[in-house]
């Protein structure tokens, strides 16, 4: 027997916003920017990641654990975030959530963890946008997933290219 995909048989009412969701989901409002909400969830990914960075100059174990907390925490709560949220809002992958590029951007952010340096930030945000656009082989395929883990998951291995990206890049700047 499948599950049913209607709102009305999930108990979902039409205009409802399930706050914790939405809250995550948009992490905390920057999916609501515009023009391009995913570079929004990136950008304020890469600012609150830099100020720990930066701000705080962290041992580099602690800023890899900051990271991998980073990542576990959006993906966790991202997946059942983004599965309410565009069930609430009847579209299949709202550009407004942007948790999944939280997560994804947080994997390119640990290849700048041993060279926390502006040019390496910049480079782990242009390589994460790049694969999160352009969606190579088997990015793509990820999206068709169930709700939610459709959502995340893609962005987490263009996360694993741009980290692989990273890698290359701080081999060599």
């Amino acid at each position: 027997m499948s599950e049913p995909k209607d709102s009305a048989a999930l108990g979902i009412r039409p205009g409802h916003k399930t706050l914790w969701a939405w809250t995550i989901a948009t992490f905390f409002g920057a999916g609501l920017g515009k023009p391009g909400p995913g570079t929004w969830g990136s950008a304020a990914t890469v600012l609150l990641w830099s100020a720990v960075a930066f701000g705080v100059h962290p041992a580099t174990s602690t800023l890899y654990a900051v990271t991998a907390a980073i990542i576990l925490l959006s993906s966790a709560l991202g997946v059942p975030a983004a599965t309410i949220a565009a069930r609430e809002s009847g579209r299949k992958d709202p550009g407004f959530v942007v948790i999944d590029e939280v997560a994804g951007q947080a994997i390119a952010l640990l290849g700048a963890v041993t060279h926390p340096t502006w040019q390496h930030v910049l480079a782990a945000l242009l390589l994460f946008r790049i694969f999160d656009i352009t969606k190579p082989f088997p990015v793509r395929q990820l999206e068709k997933l169930p709700e939610g883990w459709g959502i995340v998951f893609d962005d987490l291995a263009a996360g694993l290219y741009a980290w692989a990206g990273m890698l290359l890049v701080t081999h060599w700047i």
